[in-house]
């Protein structure tokens, strides 16, 4: 297991929840488990690669809009992390993983 770290202060955080760097991958798996026409339509076209890319893509954009409009929303800044560090982790971790479902929903597995 590949874990990625995120610098809080002078501290190495690991950071426990997937990327969505994946997304073009899961959207792959969804298309070819769930919905084969339309798979096999884009892979026959040779559109499969790009549609790939459109959604990782659109995935990441609408994760990063997500995760600022809920921190900011919820009260999540700077300030937070330098009064209650762990406080702060635990909120932006929280943000990050509804995202996550909201983009996985919204985006990746949807048509």
């Amino acid at each position: 297991m590949n874990l990625m770290y995120e610098k809080c202060g002078d501290y190495l955080i690991p950071n426990l929840i997937p990327d969505l760097e994946l997304a073009g991958e899961l959207r792959k798996s969804y298309l070819e488990n769930h919905r084969r026409g339309i798979y096999s339509g884009l892979l026959l076209s040779g559109e499969l690669k790009k549609h790939l890319l459109m959604i990782q893509e659109q995935a990441e954009e609408r994760f990063d809009l997500l995760v600022e409009q809920m921190a900011k929303q919820e009260g999540v800044t700077e300030q937070l992390e330098a009064q209650d560090q762990m406080l702060g982790v635990r909120r932006m971790n929280n943000i990050r993983a509804r995202a996550e479902e909201i983009v996985r929903k919204e985006i990746i597995y949807c048509l």
